[in-house]
């Protein structure tokens, strides 16, 4: 048998042919990311044997933990039964019980499963599915997509163009006459002497204006993660979503919930809108957490009022689609997840755990270069802030980077962006695994206070 290649090898190939997702162009053949040799439960393994605590969950995905032979087993099992049927002319019996569950977890109406190969796919499944109805209505001019600043929501065409993340330097080209984007929702930069309700006033009063200069004949629909994830964990203050959505409805526009990271269980729930916030959007998205990572699908879920609206009297393709949309292993695996989330009663143990998890969180604040800490559920993020006028951001660039080198040294993994760290652990971790990675990084926070404190 042929000898298996050496971690020199992986890693020198991997530099060679791989393009990872948002490498810096000018040093794409100089990375030296680590190689994962095994996963199990909430850790990672490196090819020294080192082990990880899993801060991020592989991409806020991994909910059920690494290393569930029985996923392994229904996949292989789906393989060997059938591994694919093209959704365009076949059922499966996967894709069909997944449909049916997916519908009863979603909140009102939302009883229409649109099945994709991710989070961006459903995303742009959800935009051009109102493009689709606005259409069908005869209002082709109401088109524009209100989104928000830090918000993301992939990398496909149309998802990125309603991302409102920083934009990283590049030359990828966005749809910019399609999208408006309302200003940073985040409570944490709002004035020294302004009160969350007030600021709370003032976000809603940013739709209100969109409205009222767009006009609500052109305006689509508002796409809003339930927590913006990737632009730093970013918890929206109390009644914002019911107020922006209580807006839309006034005025007809859709509302989209992006559920790619809050469904499956990081707040406890299959899906927040309606459980955690109290809205029953016109469709949501989620992806990640459905098959815990074992698997690429996504889900777009509509409503049945919207469906409806979509009809044509004569014979109008919605020709939007995938050829692993309603892939029958990728469903198989979530039909296993959903399983396992059930009979070990992970949605019960977030919801149990999530208090103390957000405490040990909120204890971080005591550190002088810890600005914020925030989160909700089993997700949270530090960020670091050295001064009030700014004149330290570039140190601030650098301690997110900085905490991720030294917690990864002590063992824990966790996501840097820019000047904060964000971790999404999988939904199993438990108190003493929790009391583990907080002491990690309290560690971490200490001594990479001393490199930036004089």
């Amino acid at each position: 048998m042929k000898n298996s290649p050496s971690s020199e090898d992986l890693h020198s190939w991997d530099r060679e042919h791989f393009i990872h997702p948002w490498h810096d162009m000018n040093y794409w053949r100089d990375y030296d990311n680590m190689l994962v040799t095994e996963a199990d439960g909430i850790y990672m393994y490196d090819e020294t044997g080192k082990k990880f605590i899993d801060g991020p969950g592989g991409m806020w995905c991994v909910q059920i933990g690494y290393g569930q032979k029985e996923m392994a087993e229904a996949i292989a099992a789906q393989v060997m039964k059938m591994p694919f049927a093209s959704p365009w002319t076949n059922v499966t019996e996967p894709s069909a019980i997944l449909a049916k569950k997916i519908a009863d977890f979603a909140p009102g109406d939302l009883n229409n499963v649109f099945f994709t190969t991710g989070g961006s796919t459903a995303v742009d499944t959800a935009l051009r599915a109102m493009q689709f109805m606005n259409n069908s209505l005869g209002r082709p001019n109401k088109k524009i997509i209100l989104a928000r600043e830090k918000g993301y929501h992939g990398s496909t065409y149309l998802a990125a163009s309603v991302s409102g993340k920083e934009r990283d330097i590049t030359k990828f080209d966005v749809e910019s006459r399609l999208v408006h984007f309302l200003p940073n929702v985040n409570p944490y930069i709002r004035p020294d002497d302004m009160s969350v309700t007030a600021w709370c006033d003032a976000k809603v009063r940013d739709l209100e204006s969109a409205i009222e200069s767009i006009g609500a004949d052109k305006i689509g629909a508002f796409i809003a993660e339930p927590i913006l994830s990737s632009g730093g964990v970013i918890v929206p203050p109390e009644g914002y979503h019911k107020r922006t959505f209580d807006l839309c409805r006034q005025h007809e526009i859709l509302y989209i919930s992006d559920e790619v990271v809050t469904g499956f269980g990081r707040l406890g729930h299959w899906f927040a809108s309606e459980t955690v916030y109290g809205i029953k959007p016109d469709m949501i998205t989620c992806a990640k957490g459905l098959t815990s990572g074992y698997l690429p699908l996504g889900a777009c879920i509509i409503s049945d009022e919207m469906m409806e609206k979509m009809a044509h009297k004569g014979e109008v393709l919605f020709s939007n689609g995938y050829t692993y949309s309603g892939h029958p292993v990728s469903c198989a695996a979530a039909l296993k997840n959903i399983e396992i989330l059930e009979r070990e009663k992970i949605l019960e143990h977030v919801r149990e755990v999530s208090p103390y998890f957000q405490n040990r969180l909120a204890e971080l604040k005591k550190f002088p270069i810890v600005g914020d800490a925030r989160g909700h559920g089993l997700i949270g993020c530090i960020e670091a802030r050295l001064s009030k006028d700014g004149s330290r951001l570039e140190d601030e660039r650098k301690i997110g980077m900085r905490l991720d080198e030294v917690c990864n040294d002590m063992g824990l993994i966790v996501r840097p962006l820019i000047n904060m760290c964000v971790f999404s652990p999988p939904l199993i971790i438990s108190r003493s695994q929790i009391d583990d990675m907080f002491e990690i990084l309290e560690q971490a926070i200490i001594k990479v206070s001393k490199e930036f404190i004089k």
